[in-house]
């Protein structure tokens, strides 16, 4: 596994999977037309490997600083148990996500790519940005993914936490039989 064993550890300890979306599900590129529609491309990988997360008997959310009616249809359609959008004060947000839910800090796992998501970040048990999230944010996180946001970085999560739990021959054997 592409990870230190420090990573390997905390991903063990994963319950709870938090989201940014710009930069983190998506590539960070936003598409707006003159009639105001909102587009973002999401990397299919990405859903399969949530869906096979959620197997494994991990939860998901998503927690944005942006309102988007297609990020909102895109985590319905995923199933996601946790859903906020247009939140300029993640942290506040998270405290209530875990007393909600009856997590603490150590079984969550973040993803986050700006500045905004600083405060989750240094609280996640495991904290995680994509190949192509801010410097700063690169600097203080426990593992940085091999793929850039919007291609591929949350199915890189998902693969190191099925690893490190054990979990993931039971997922993928019907794949490989």
């Amino acid at each position: 596994m592409n990870a230190p064993d420090a990573v390997i550890e905390r991903a063990r300890r994963i319950r709870f999977v938090l989201l940014d979306n710009d930069g983190v599900l998506t590539d960070g590129r936003l598409y707006q037309s003159a009639g105001g529609i909102d587009a973002r491309a999401f990397h299919t990988h990405d859903g399969h490997g949530i869906r096979m997360g959620q197997a494994a008997g991990l939860e998901f959310g998503i927690i944005s600083g942006r309102e988007s009616a297609i990020v909102r249809e895109r985590a319905e359609e995923l199933d996601f148990n946790e859903v906020h959008l247009g939140i300029l004060r993640k942290g506040k947000c998270l405290d209530e996500i875990l007393e909600r839910r009856g997590f603490d800090d150590s079984e969550l796992c973040f993803v986050g790519d700006d500045l905004i998501d600083l405060p989750v970040l240094r609280r996640a048990g495991l904290s995680v940005a994509p190949q192509n999230a801010r410097p700063e944010v690169k600097e203080q996180v426990h593992w940085v993914t091999p793929n850039a946001g919007g291609d591929g970085a949350v199915r890189d999560l998902i693969d190191l936490l099925l690893r490190s739990s054990g979990k993931w021959d039971e997922i993928t054997e019907r794949y490989f039989s």
